[in-house]
């Protein structure tokens, strides 16, 4: 089960502070308060005590001589408590920068929280007891003029700036936990790149003058305590409207800091935990988890390419152990991390909308130093990655589909692949495997044969090796193909025979085979006896008049493919195997050497 939710470790500063208050019991002579506000009106006092005792705790409230209701927080041991409770509550930005200590000499009366009394016994008055009992009714009198409306009192004036030498002397007071707290706020709105260390070197100083240059303040590079004050309640600010909080999912293995204002966990499906987007935000995640090895990560990363939440346009890398995908259109963005460490495929994809680019930028670092993995990985699906339904595999998620989708082999170790020519006529786009783009770099219409080249370099895992003999009637045939399209990841094997080394025209430029194939085998590799290519399947001729039966198909023959590679400067592998290669061998070798072909439009 997904276990909830604890509050993000940026918030784990209120630890400390929490610690104090939970072992307040100071003596009546030793007693200490930090007063956050002051108000003249007492309804005002007492919803104002409400909302910082909602948010904060032990909260009081207190008559001052000049009518005014004091606001606190306490009571506390001693000055050392007082100060470091108010250091912490002002550095999380929960209480206002000129909060200060006070000894409660002039607290009378308790109002909030109403019947309590955390006062010393001489103090503790009621307010009916400091209440004046009101004068008789006075005789009548003339009537006077009315009195002059009341003038509203002026703002306090705030309290002057520190200057550059007092700046400096409050910083020297700085914990590290301080720094530390700085130094992240600066890193949250881009003005610090450098790791975290509690330490105020050049790189942080550079970062605070760029803060203040940005503020429109004097760039000493040295914060003010009130500057401090602001830069960490703007801080604290944006991750409570973001709800940053860390999530542990105990089934996926995976704990990670989430923008969970804008998230709500939905579901598992293996290989992802799902989070729909709450309140309309725009922001969705999924957790990746799943067992596997490298196969399984290069499917997945192949695979989630097909999907709606990864536009086309973007960084695609992909390492013997990870990759990472991002995509950006003009409705959409996401950013994917995936890894395999031990047998496990573990990441996590965020998927938001434009208008929130912003604070996504500043989500996804969080995300990253957070992440970490632990126990096992989500349960495994219907069977290996590389066989199930590609809907089984992508867990309800909307699938970007090509027009149509035919089969082609690698032709050399440079990436090239061969197809047929109806495979690539009129597409915008032509993709390998649906992850890398391609570009038609020769065709032959008569013989019905092209060559794709991929626009970033690849090393294929293996290519084709073409049988340098001719060819024998009768003999039997295996043919490589994604006969159900782009439903499948892995090429289906058919099997058939030789029947003729000629077309039905007589013509030697076509192979007849006696095989059942569909159209999606079409481009694909045609293999031998010995594992050697011997052709490329190809469509059946088109004739309006007449239907083939089913299990007729045809095939350019490997001599006429080699002589079309060597024209176009490919290099040609050729097989100088004599023996019969087993059924396990030749399924492992089609796989490597078959590609999907997609159409695009």
């Amino acid at each position: 089960m997904v276990s909830g939710l604890r509050n993000c470790a940026y918030f784990a500063a209120t630890v400390s502070v929490t610690a104090i208050l939970g072992s307040w019991s100071a003596s009546a002579q030793e007693q200490r308060w930090v007063q956050i506000e002051a108000h003249r009106d007492l309804d005002v006092a007492l919803d104002a005590a409400r909302s910082y005792d909602a948010r904060i705790g032990t909260i009081s409230g207190f008559q001052l001589p000049s009518d005014w209701y004091a606001i606190s927080v306490g009571p506390f041991e001693s000055d050392t408590d007082a100060f470091a409770v108010r250091r912490q509550l002002r550095a999380e930005g929960a209480i206002p920068i000129d909060a200060f200590v006070s000894n409660g000499a002039n607290y009378l009366a308790q109002v909030f929280p109403q019947g309590a009394s955390t006062l010393p016994a001489a103090q503790d008055l009621t307010l009916a007891e400091l209440t004046p009992e009101p004068d008789p009714e006075p005789a009548s009198e003339p009537a006077l003029a009315p009195a002059p409306e009341p003038q509203p009192e002026p703002e306090p004036e705030p309290e002057p700036e520190e200057t550059l030498r007092e700046a400096q002397a409050s910083e020297r007071l700085l914990t590290r936990d301080d720094r530390v707290a700085l130094q992240t706020a600066l890193q949250w709105f881009g003005f610090y790149t450098l790791g975290i260390d509690g330490a105020i070197g050049p790189g942080t100083r550079r970062s605070m003058q760029a803060w203040q240059t940005d503020q429109g303040l004097d760039a000493t590079g040295v914060l003010t305590t009130r500057q401090r004050a602001q830069l960490l309640q703007d801080w604290q600010g944006e991750l409570a409207a973001l709800g940053i909080e860390t999530w542990r999912d105990e089934d996926a293995g995976i704990s990670i800091d989430l923008p969970m204002a804008m998230l709500r966990f939905d579901r598992h499906e293996t290989p992802f935990a799902h989070f729909d987007e709450r309140d309309n935000s725009g922001v969705r995640a999924l957790l990746i988890s799943q067992s596997g090895n490298s196969a399984t990560l290069f499917g997945l990363y192949e695979i989630m390419q097909t999907l709606d939440i990864v536009p086309l346009e973007g960084t695609r890398e992909r390492r013997q152990n990870g990759f990472l995908l991002t995509g950006q259109s003009d409705s959409l963005r996401s950013h994917t991390v995936a890894q395999l460490r031990n047998g496990q495929i573990k990441g996590y994809t965020l998927i938001w909308t434009p208008e929130r680019d912003a604070q996504m930028a500043r989500v996804l670092p969080m995300m990253e130093t957070s992440f970490t993995t632990f126990g096992a990985a989500l349960p495994e699906s219907a069977g290996p990655a590389s066989l199930v339904q590609r809907g089984d595999l992508l867990s309800g998620l909307t699938v970007r589909r090509p027009e149509f989708s035919r089969s082609g082999f690698y032709v050399d170790a440079n990436g090239a692949v061969l197809t047929s020519a109806a495979a690539v006529a009129n597409c915008g786009r032509v993709t390998l495997d649906e992850s890398y783009d391609a570009r038609v770099v020769a065709r032959d219409d008569a013989l019905g044969l092209a060559i794709l080249k991929p626009e970033t370099p690849l090393v294929p895992l293996a290519f084709a090796q073409f049988q340098p003999d001719g060819l024998q009637r009768g003999s039997t045939i295996t043919i490589s193909g994604f006969s159900f399209e782009d439903m499948l990841t892995r090429p289906v094997l058919t099997f058939g025979r030789i029947e003729a080394l000629n077309g039905l025209d007589g013509s030697d430029d076509l192979i007849r085979l006696t095989a059942t194939v569909q159209p999606g085998d079409q481009g694909g590799p045609v293999f031998g006896a010995t594992g050697a290519v011997v052709g490329l399947l190809s469509a059946n001729p088109q004739d309006d008049a007449r239907q083939l039966p089913p299990e007729i198909s045809f095939a350019v023959p490997s001599e006429a493919i080699r002589a079309f590679l060597r024209a176009n400067n490919i290099a040609i592998g050729t097989s100088r195997e004599t023996s019969p290669m087993p059924a396990e061998q030749l399924t492992r070798v089609s796989g490597d050497v078959t590609v999907l072909v997609s159409c695009w439009n």
